[in-house]
């Protein structure tokens, strides 16, 4: 059975045309901490992701082995774990930059889900797959670069930084304008994104993100 979780990674891409991947299908709250270590680099990074209640229900359906309608520990364990295993290749939508080079993370020890209500409720921590020190221009975020998912940081105060290693930054959000980015990158926006939105890195363009200077 494919799971409908599996759309997060896979993208959906063996059933949806490729132009429908430009609109998010799944929607998202998101919370992003990011965690100073004691050596003077970036300890980790903490997410939590909300999700809509359509979504949810849908994978309510696909996990509830026991047809109860409701999941269970064993149930939620299994949906974390397939999530685990299938967000690797999307690098779990987050996002690192130090002076504008990308630094993947290292996959979780473990992805925790839960039901808040009719939603589900994602939490798990991932660390820079090389050591960030706390210099330079860092940059951070939660996308998907499909953008088949939607998410969304609801207030400035759901991208924060932890840690006394932070006290010699300077911190700010950033929501970039859907307009302005169009208009400033009018060309490679036509010929690559909307073209192939998988193929290319551009929807980051699009992304709200936490920047520091340090």
């Amino acid at each position: 059975m494919r799971y409908r979780v599996l759309t997060i990674a896979a993208l959906a891409a063996a059933c949806i045309p490729l132009p429908a991947l430009a609109h998010p299908h799944i929607f998202a709250e998101a919370r992003l901490e990011v965690v100073a270590g004691t050596d003077g680099n970036v300890a980790e990074l903490h997410n939590v992701w909300r999700f809509d209640e359509v979504f949810s229900s849908s994978v309510l359906l696909d996990f509830d082995k026991n047809t109860d309608l409701k999941l269970d520990a064993k149930e939620l364990a299994a949906l974390g774990e397939v999530m685990r295993k299938s967000l690797g290749d999307y690098h779990y939508f987050t996002t690192i930059t130090v002076n504008g080079a990308n630094v993947g993370v290292q996959k979780p020890d473990v992805i925790h889900v839960s039901l808040d209500g009719n939603q589900l409720l994602v939490l798990f921590a991932v660390k820079p797959e090389k050591p960030v020190p706390l210099k330079g221009r860092l940059t951070f975020g939660v996308y998907d670069p499909s953008m088949y998912t939607s998410i969304d940081f609801p207030t400035d105060g759901d991208l924060i930084v932890k840690g006394d290693g932070f006290s010699h930054c300077q911190h700010k959000v950033v929501r970039p304008d859907p307009d302005e980015v169009i208009s400033q990158n009018s060309t490679s926006l036509t010929d690559a994104f909307f073209n192939d939105p998988t193929g290319t890195d551009m929807s980051k363009l699009f992304a709200t993100r936490l920047e520091l200077t340090c």
